[in-house]
């Protein structure tokens, strides 16, 4: 069975990205092609809607810390005094199974996942505009007028380091950033690297005549 391929996707608060991820999840199951996202570890409080195990594994910052001193980690980070972190062993199963799995992470962990992943296909999503991203944010009504002020100073510090990623989509319609979204899956298995890795026999074949 060919490894599968990680995908880093990451964006500022509010541009969009679990939102297009959810839908380019549900695309995929559609048309039966294996790629799931991994589900982190995380200290903070669950918002409306969430579940233990399904958006986050929700856990406490002593069993947090016990996971970090015992390097279950892929990537760990501190973001709005809460710690987030990727389980090792999931990810890695994940792709020895034959999952194309998808990482949302900040451009911080990208950059540790990346280090140690250098295969990791990165994504970086953007909004249209700064004034399109304060204006989801107030939409969303999930922070006060103090924390969307740190989402957005965040955001702009974020948004500076587009540049690490391999692809950039732009959120400005919806539709068409999923579009986009999944032509770079597509391009990525679509790759002389993964190609060789799932159709290694046929090449032979046709090389060898």
């Amino acid at each position: 069975m060919a490894r599968g391929i990680l995908f880093l996707v990451s964006a500022p608060s509010g541009a969009g990205k679990t939102s297009l991820v959810n839908a380019l999840l549900e695309a995929a199951s559609t048309a039966g092609t294996s790629l799931c996202v991994s589900i982190s570890h995380t200290t903070r409080d669950k918002r409306p809607g969430e579940s233990n195990g399904e958006n986050y594994h929700f856990v406490s910052v002593d069993e947090f810390r016990q996971m970090e001193a015992d390097n279950a980690f892929l990537e760990h980070a501190e973001v709005f005094g809460n710690l987030y972190g990727t389980s090792k062993a999931w990810v890695e199963q994940r792709l020895i199974d034959g999952w194309d799995v998808i990482l949302e992470i900040d451009w911080q962990g990208a950059s540790q996942v990346q280090g140690l992943m250098p295969a990791a296909v990165s994504i970086f999503i953007l909004p249209p505009s700064l004034e399109s991203l304060r204006e989801r944010l107030t939409k969303r009504a999930q922070d006060d007028a103090d924390v969307i002020e740190k989402r957005m100073a965040a955001a702009v510090n974020e948004i500076s380091h587009f540049d690490q990623a391999d692809y950039i989509v732009i959120n400005d319609v919806f539709e068409t950033a999923l579009e986009d979204l999944q032509a770079v899956i597509r391009s990525a298995r679509l790759s002389k690297t993964h190609q060789k890795d799932v159709n290694g026999e046929l090449l032979r074949k046709l090389v060898q005549g």
